[in-house]
């Protein structure tokens, strides 16, 4: 039996779920809100921010959005906090904060 990952939630019966609870498709944190398992937080300082976006494509869970060329705050949903963004940051316009919300 093959399940939809997408098809399985906290009501699921046990007979809708796969065998040895298999999954055979790719979760993805947009299906799922992640960002509660993060124990530090980037702070974004947009008057620190140059707008190089040298964070955006480093961010593992693209939870930094861009909007008309200009990067935007952070998607907590989904921002596990590794901290890669601060560490690409050329102006320290991302500071880790310990924590789960800013």
């Amino acid at each position: 039996m093959r399940t939809d990952i997408t098809k399985i939630h906290e009501q699921s019966a046990w007979t809708e779920l796969t065998e040895g609870l298999q999954m055979y498709a790719g979760g993805t944190s947009r299906q799922f809100r992640t960002g509660e398992w993060r124990t530090n937080t980037p702070v974004w300082d947009f008057k620190k921010c140059k707008q190089c976006l040298l964070c955006t494509p480093t961010c593992p869970d693209v939870c930094i959005p861009v909007v008309d060329g200009k990067r935007k705050g952070f998607d907590y949903d989904h921002c596990k906090g590794c901290g890669i963004c601060a560490r690409v940051c050329p102006f320290q316009a991302i500071e880790m904060k310990e924590g789960v919300q800013p």
